[in-house]
């Protein structure tokens, strides 16, 4: 590692945690000379780029801004450059250098350089709330500011995966959700669709993931993961309130995929081309019952799958034409096949933001996974 990245890499670590931007500019001057370098964080809509040191945010799709994020290559336009910041495959946002040094090795450093951002700036979160705030383009709901504390995050990347999630209507979403979490080569996930408005919803899914965290982390195999959380909601609620849940487990070594389906979220998975329906044996919702006995099933995907998972807010939404319904859905699926997970939940939220002309009434959650199997 050079020297001038070792003075970087110092700075990021030294920085107070809501000035990171500040001293990191300050390093990079000094280092590879003067310009002026900007952090352009990525809406929690997935529609806007917004500079953190003010300025008109960046919209349009065809931007240089939005191509360095989608592609997660570095992109220039004139003397200006554009970085990906990302870390672990969390797409955080775009650093903008202007100029951009001609050399191969420098431009080779500032990209080590945005993705050491990117950590930083996770790191950071937990000291300031500047960074979460400068991510918004207006006010959340009080609900959907618990639901989003409550995400994994958007997106990941692993050898063997790439998976994406996105909620709407982002600013104001209530009582849908997902988790995920890799363990051990078995990656988990859960997308949720809690019951109720507003902060009621909220509390009932955050209860939720909660509990099958809990039981997650003890090592419980998945059927009686969702056991526990069904006892847990019962326990708060008596039958008043109930969650329904889709819970994955997939083996990344061998594909093999683990479900237990207790409610309306569905699954789809496109195969060469071809979106093919995966029908489950629907189970109890959480918390129905005070005592609920939960199967699990197994199937298995094969290398180069990718599997969508939606709640009913998705196919229901309606619009001036009807709902958005299962051709429209299918559709979509397919035509988005070549984009990467994010670009595609980002996308099919899109659409069905267009289709409805508004915000959506209704929750939605979208959860997208590729799986390339091993040694990919």
């Amino acid at each position: 590692m050079s020297e001038r990245l070792n003075a970087v890499r110092r700075a990021l670590a030294d920085a107070p945690a809501d000035r990171v931007v500040e001293c990191l500019a300050e390093a990079v001057a000094k280092e590879y000379g003067d310009g002026d370098l900007e952090l352009l964080l990525v809406d929690y809509r997935l529609a806007a780029l917004l500079p953190l040191f003010g300025g008109p945010p960046v919209t349009r799709p065809g931007d240089p801004a939005w191509r360095c994020y989608d592609h997660q290559a570095e992109v220039t336009a004139g003397r200006t450059g554009y970085l990906p910041v990302t870390a672990r495959g969390e797409r955080m946002g775009v650093l903008r250098l202007s100029p951009l040094p001609s050399a191969e090795l420098e431009r080779a450093e500032l990209a080590e350089i945005a993705t050491l951002l990117g950590h930083e700036l996770q790191a950071a979160g937990a000291g300031t709330d500047r960074y979460t705030v400068a991510a918004r383009t207006r006010r959340l709901t009080l609900a959907a500011e618990m639901q989003w504390e409550l995400l994994p995050g958007r997106s990941r990347v692993g050898p063997e995966f790439s998976l994406s999630g996105q909620l709407e209507p982002a600013y104001a979403v209530r009582g849908d959700g997902f988790d995920w979490a890799e363990h051990d080569g078995r990656l988990f996930i859960t997308v949720l669709n809690g019951m109720g408005e507003g902060v009621g919803a909220a509390l009932l899914t955050s209860l939720a993931i909660n509990a099958l965290r809990n039981a997650r982390r003890a090592g419980l195999a998945l059927a009686d993961q969702a056991a526990l959380a069904d006892q847990a909601i019962f326990a708060q609620h008596r039958g008043e309130a109930h969650v329904e849940a889709m819970l994955l487990e997939l083996d990344l070594t061998t594909g093999e995929l683990t479900t237990v389906d207790s409610g309306s979220p569905r699954m789809m998975v496109l195969r060469v081309g071809e979106v093919l329906e995966q029908p489950l044996d629907a189970q109890f919702p959480l918390g129905m019952f005070e005592s609920s006995d939960y199967e699990q099933r197994t199937r298995r995907l094969t290398a180069g799958d990718r599997l969508l998972i939606v709640s009913d807010g998705v196919a229901e939404a309606g619009g001036e034409a009807g709902r958005y319904g299962d051709a429209a859905l299918h559709r979509f699926v397919r035509r988005t096949g070549a984009l990467a997970p994010l670009q595609a939940v980002r996308s099919l939220l899109g659409d069905l933001r267009a289709f409805v002309s508004s915000d959506l009434e209704d929750d939605a959650v979208a959860v997208c996974l590729d799986w390339t199997g091993p040694g990919h």
